[in-house]
């Protein structure tokens, strides 16, 4: 997603260019930006940029002027999985292990940050590419990309790709994806909930906008605990989530953002909402 601000450099240099990060960081009108940037290897997930992508996402989590957060990737894909070179060129418990470990941890961040996670999808999204767009909160993809939970083809299963894709496509979709390895087109990916919303290539970033402006008009709080609610009454029991939801629900009524938004319906005007330090709003859940 272009950005009329300057990448902020936030990861140490990628050896294969001598120069570029491997993850790129832009902020502009309340957006951030995060770039998967190893465009000739379409951008496959070595330990380098997945430490690097941890980092980012950490410092985004604790910066109020962010509302929206969009992970994209740079040059012809969103990304191709994890780099097999490298993993192939390590192949010990330690090394392999620890990094499919921060890559799930790197994922449930996604989850636990207070903003919103757009995934830019275009090219292709395949294995722990597809299961990046699978974590993020919502995925816009342009009309031309693919997405494939390929592991199985090279017999090696997308385990960990699974385990969000299964959450976001119906079970006999995801099995079908992760036991066959073939390719879905974008409008397939929309059709099984795998992504909300499809561009033309040269629409995307326009679309995008247009979803996060919708999110940014929200109250930054409550949009953040609804966030937090919304996965955690994901893993419970219906009886389990509701009586959450009855404790969630009542914080938030009882709170500003509530009483300032409410009122504004009942005398048909738009919500004055009230910020606090930094401005996050004020919600009171």
């Amino acid at each position: 997603m272009n950005s009329p601000h300057s990448p902020s450099q936030l990861s140490t240099a990628n050896p294969e260019t001598h120069a570029a990060p491997v993850v790129l960081r832009a902020d502009a009108g309340g957006i951030a930006t995060v770039t998967l940037n190893r465009p000739a290897q379409f951008n496959a997930i070595s330990g380098e940029l997945l430490d690097a992508l941890q980092s980012t996402l950490d410092a985004i989590a604790k910066d109020p002027a962010v509302r929206v957060v969009v992970i994209a990737g740079a040059g012809r894909a969103f990304c191709a999985g994890h780099d097999l070179k490298e993993m192939m060129g390590n192949r010990t418990e330690a090394f392999v292990g620890g990094l499919f470990r921060r890559c799930c941890d790197m994922m449930l961040t996604i989850a636990r940050l207070p903003q919103p996670v757009i995934a830019r999808a275009h090219g292709i999204a395949t294995a722990a590419g597809c299961q990046l767009v699978a974590a993020c909160d919502l995925a816009v993809a342009a009309s031309d990309c693919r997405f494939a939970a390929s592991g199985i083809n090279f017999g090696l299963f997308c385990a960990t790709p699974l385990v969000p894709l299964a959450r976001n496509v119906p079970r006999k979709r995801a099995f079908e994806m992760a036991f066959t390895g073939e390719f879905i087109d974008a409008q397939t990916a929309r059709d099984w909930g795998l992504v909300n919303r499809i561009a033309e290539p040269a629409d995307l970033d326009a679309e995008i906008l247009r979803l996060a402006a919708s999110l940014m008009e929200k109250p930054a709080d409550v949009v953040a605990a609804g966030k937090a609610f919304f996965y955690a009454q994901i893993e419970q029991t219906v009886a389990d989530a509701y009586r959450n939801a009855a404790t969630h629900i009542t914080c938030n009524m009882l709170g500003d953002a509530a009483q300032e938004g409410v009122n504004a319906f009942i005398e048909k005007r738009t919500p004055a909402w009230r910020t606090t330090q930094g401005g996050r709003t004020n919600s009171g859940s």
